[in-house]
């Protein structure tokens, strides 16, 4: 249902059985984890979320990582400041990743 690297891909699945019998697969809440990373990347002048996650770990569909660490769920929010300190979360996937 997900692309491999998804956010959700590891979120684990449910049911529901609905009144006619038919069942709906779902995907669970996915909980952001708290946002103890390493270092920082301060925003540039230019700067997206995607080339921003491209210039921290060469992975511009990464940025969704970014968001986790830092808290938020608007990857723009990420860069509209130039100069804003953006937490990188740990890569080995510990907390913040």
């Amino acid at each position: 249902m997900f692309t491999r690297g998804s956010r959700y891909q590891a979120v684990e699945e449910s049911e529901y059985v609905q009144a006619d019998g038919r069942t709906v697969r779902y995907k669970r809440i996915r909980f952001l984890p708290s946002p103890d990373g390493r270092g920082g990347y301060v925003v540039a002048s230019g700067d997206r979320p995607d080339t921003a996650a491209w210039n921290i770990a060469q992975d511009a569909e990464s940025y969704w990582r970014l968001c986790d660490a830092n808290g938020t769920a608007r990857p723009a929010e990420l860069t509209a400041r130039v100069g804003t300190r953006i937490i990188i979360p740990d890569p080995t996937g510990g907390a913040g990743s």
